[in-house]
């Protein structure tokens, strides 16, 4: 989080709510720095799997897409486009997703699914230097309060999610996964592009899911601490968190159970088997 001027952000949820608000992860992080210039390219593939070993890569199916519980389209039976010429056919069904012109001047129209593909495999990682982003960040910069003396997460920043949130609200998990199944082939092949000739989307977006319904829930804004170019979690349960579970701490704790409701109806429609709330915790500090 840039002290003046951030170039970080928060994006949250599964393909509109994944891919389009979940861009985060990279942006969560660049939040966290003071003046580290902002990167905003796709990893080569001849390393973009170097995080992920080897044996996942060429792993057995977990979830093929045809389990997925969606109700039929009712957008368009005519045939996908190809990869390369599908942004305008991604852009019309993304600002449908979202339920009106919110998402209009937030989405980055050129390689939407290659962008949206990259995000979520980046986000249960720590380091995410180095991928495309589905949206533009948002205004204004991260802000902090002091508790008692000490530097905590600042209550003002949930508000800077606002347009974000909107877009998450307005999305239905039904309608998003029913497009992500006719999509597929493309999401598919972007995965493969993007250095996991054997890997399956599928079985990544839901590990993506799993680690941020994980993220933890702190009963109070977390403290922070102040290095020499960023700003780091005082608790080092905290600061070793995956990217996507630190951007969901970020944007506050009503925000954070909405995003993880949704992503529990997803994951549903997506594997076709029922997810349970985690309890509430008794308390966590910050």
């Amino acid at each position: 989080m840039r002290r003046r001027t951030s170039v970080g952000s928060w994006i949250g949820a599964v393909i509109v709510v994944l891919g389009i608000l979940l861009a985060g992860g990279y942006l969560a992080r660049k939040a966290m720095h003071l003046n580290e210039p902002q990167i905003a390219v796709a990893p080569p593939a001849s390393t973009a799997s170097t995080s992920t070993p080897a044996s996942a890569a060429s792993a057995p199916i977990q979830h093929p897409i045809e389990q997925a519980q969606a109700e039929p389209a009712t957008a368009s039976t005519a045939a996908l486009p190809a990869l390369g010429d599908s942004d305008a056919d991604a852009a019309s069904a993304l600002t449908r997703l979202a339920g009106g012109d919110t998402l209009t001047s937030l989405l980055v129209r050129q390689q939407i699914i290659a962008r949206i593909v990259a995000t979520i495999d980046a986000l249960p990682r720590r380091g995410l230097s180095t991928y495309m982003l589905p949206v533009h960040t948002p205004k204004g910069a991260l802000s902090t309060d002091d508790s008692g003396g000490t530097m905590v997460l600042g209550a003002k920043n949930a508000g800077r999610y606002a347009p974000y949130m909107k877009i998450i609200e307005a999305a239905d998990p039904q309608a998003v996964v029913a497009w992500y199944v006719r999509a597929y082939p493309l999401f598919q092949e972007a995965y493969r592009q993007l250095g996991y000739p054997k890997g399956y989307f599928n079985d990544r977006l839901i590990v993506v899911i799993d680690d941020l319904l994980t993220a933890p829930e702190p009963a109070q804004p977390p403290a922070l601490a102040r290095s020499r170019t960023y700003y780091v979690y005082t608790d080092p349960a905290l600061e070793s968190l995956s990217a996507g579970q630190k951007l969901l701490l970020r944007v506050g704790p009503a925000n954070e159970a909405t995003i993880k409701d949704k992503l529990r109806a997803i994951r549903t429609a997506l594997v076709g088997q029922h997810l349970r709330a985690m309890p509430e915790p008794a308390g966590t500090a910050g």
